[in-house]
């Protein structure tokens, strides 16, 4: 092989080295659409609602934009549930708001997951809750998808 072969191969390799390296470090989005519907079991609620997430893989950090309207009253709690499939209830995996105050629309906020939380929200294991007092077990939830 030539020298001017040799240097033009170990470019090409470290580009696309590098650039798998960006694609592993993007961030991977996931949706919820909340309604009273998908509660386990459903309410007459006509809140809705939807969930934004973001996860780096790379720290394994979770940001979220959750955003409702349409309560029966002010939220007291938001959780991220599982693990779980859709019509199936589970226990809180994280905490969305500050414990023990209200949550407000748009609530946002981080936390970083473990392996098997990051697992089950990669298998759609996962959902978003947002409690009232009418409805404590939960007035609106969507489950957690790509």
């Amino acid at each position: 092989m030539s020298k001017m072969f040799q240097l033009a191969a170990g470019a090409l390799i470290a580009v696309g080295m590098s650039l798998g390296a960006q694609a592993a470090d993007a961030p991977m989005k996931y949706t919820a659409t909340m309604t009273s519907a998908e509660e386990v079991p459903a309410n007459t609620s006509t809140g809705k609602g939807r969930a934004e997430l973001m996860l780096n893989a790379a720290t394994k950090e979770l940001t979220w934009n959750i955003t409702w309207e349409g309560l029966t009253g002010d939220a007291v709690a938001a959780h991220l549930h599982g693990p779980a499939d859709k019509g199936a209830n589970a226990g809180v995996q994280v905490q969305l708001g500050v414990q023990g105050t209200p949550p407000k629309s748009p609530l946002t906020g981080k936390a970083t997951l473990t392996d098997a939380q990051i697992a089950d929200l990669n298998a759609g294991k996962l959902y978003v809750n947002v409690h009232t007092p009418m409805n404590k077990g939960g007035e609106i939830r969507g489950q957690v998808g790509k």
